[in-house]
C-alpha cells in the first residue's frame, strides 16, 4: 500500500514532534521474553493472517516528518488490533473455563501451557490461578505500544528494527538469538532479539508487560481500571514503565509526552470503538483479517473483516 493510501485511511491529527527516538535497551531488561509471545493451541484462535508475516518497511525514505509518522502508525496499528483481539479471544476462553464446575483433559492442559507463558505457579484449576492469568493475559492500549515503538525503534529505522524486526529493543541470551549490539561491553552476552515480523515483536513485547515482574504496577493499574469500568489509558498505564529503562521516570515522561503531542489516544478510542461489539464472531473476524488496511480506523464498524484466504500458522 502506498504512503498516500496510507495518510488518506488515518484522519488522525499528528504533530511534527521531534523527538530522540534511538533505540534504548537498559541493562535489566529482561530478555527470557523475546520468544515470540507464541499462542498456546486454541481452536477457536483462527490462523494468523499471511501479512502478519511481513516484514518491516523502510520508513527512512520519508523526508516529510508526519508523512514518516503516519505511515509508520498505520503500518503498526493493525499488528496491534491483530495481536490484542487474540488476546481477547484467549481471555473470553479463559473467563468461560472460570465459571465450570470441572475441567477436560485438553483444559487442563491449556491452562498449564497459559500459566507457563505468563508465569503463573499458582495450583491448577485453582480460582488463584484463575484471578491470577485473568491479571496478565489481557491487552495493552494501542498508544502506549505505538508511542514506545517509535521511541525503542527511532521510528522504524533502528539497526535491531530493520535487521531483526525488533521494534523494542527487547534482549536474549542465546548465542545466534539476535543481533549484537555494537556497543555490548567486553563480557557480556546478550543480544537483541530477532523476530520473525512485527507483529511478532508487537506479540513479544506485549507478553513482556504481561509477565515480568518490573511491570507489575503497570498491570495493576489496568485491572483497577477494569474493576472500576474505566476505559484503559496509554498514559496512565505509562506509569509502570519506571523500569523499561534506567532512565527511569524521564523515560516515562518522555513516553507519556509522545502520546500526547502525536495524538496517540486517538487509537486508544478507536480501538474501543471497535470493540463495542466484543461477539466471538466479531472477534474472530479482528484475529484473522484478510488484509491490514481493513483494521485501519474507519474501515471496521459494520464491515466483516474476517474473509481471509490468505493465512499461515501462528509462530
Amino acid at each position: 500500500m502506498s504512503a498516500a493510501m496510507r495518510s488518506l485511511m488515518l484522519v488522525v491529527p499528528l504533530f511534527a514532534f521531534a523527538i530522540g527516538g534511538g533505540l534504548y535497551v537498559p541493562p535489566e531488561r529482561s530478555a527470557s521474553d523475546s520468544n515470540n509471545g507464541s499462542e498456546p493451541a486454541l481452536s477457536s484462535l483462527p490462523p494468523l493472517p499471511a501479512w502478519a508475516r511481513d516484514d518491516l518497511p523502510d520508513f527512512s525514505g520519508y523526508q516529510d516528518t508526519t508523512e514518516r509518522k503516519a505511515a509508520f502508525f498505520s503500518f503498526l496499528y493493525p499488528r496491534i488490533v491483530l495481536a490484542n483481539s487474540r488476546i481477547l479471544i484467549e481471555r473470553d476462553y479463559l473467563d468461560s473455563l472460570a465459571s465450570k464446575t470441572t475441567l477436560s483433559k485438553k483444559e487442563h492442559i491449556w491452562l498449564a501451557a497459559q500459566s507457563k507463558r505468563l508465569r503463573v505457579e499458582e495450583e491448577p484449576g485453582s480460582p488463584e490461578q484463575f484471578a491470577l492469568l485473568g491479571k496478565r493475559l489481557d491487552v495493552i492500549p494501542p498508544s502506549l505500544i505505538l508511542a514506545q515503538a517509535a521511541n525503542e525503534s527511532a521510528w522504524g529505522t533502528s539497526r535491531f528494527a530493520l535487521r531483526g524486526n525488533n521494534l523494542f529493543g527487547q534482549w536474549c541470551f542465546s548465542k545466534g538469538c539476535g543481533l549484537v549490539p555494537l556497543s555490548r561491553v567486553e563480557g557480556a552476552s546478550h543480544e537483541v532479539a530477532s523476530f520473525p515480523s512485527p507483529y511478532h515483536s508487537v506479540r513479544a513485547y506485549i507478553q513482556n508487560l504481561n509477565r515480568h515482574t518490573s511491570y507489575q504496577g503497570l498491570r495493576n493499574t489496568r485491572l483497577d481500571d477494569r474493576q472500576s469500568g474505566d476505559p484503559l489509558s496509554g498514559l496512565a498505564l505509562a506509569r509502570g514503565l519506571v523500569s523499561y529503562s534506567v532512565r527511569g521516570e524521564e523515560y516515562v515522561n518522555e513516553i507519556r509526552s509522545m502520546i500526547r503531542y502525536n495524538n496517540l489516544e486517538f487509537y486508544d478510542t478507536e480501538f474501543r470503538k471497535t470493540l463495542s461489539d466484543r461477539s466471538p464472531s466479531h472477534l474472530k473476524d479482528l484475529a484473522s483479517a484478510s488484509a491490514e488496511e481493513a483494521l485501519l480506523p474507519g474501515h471496521i464498524a459494520g464491515k466483516n473483516v474476517g474473509e481471509s484466504t490468505r493465512t499461515s500458522a501462528e509462530g
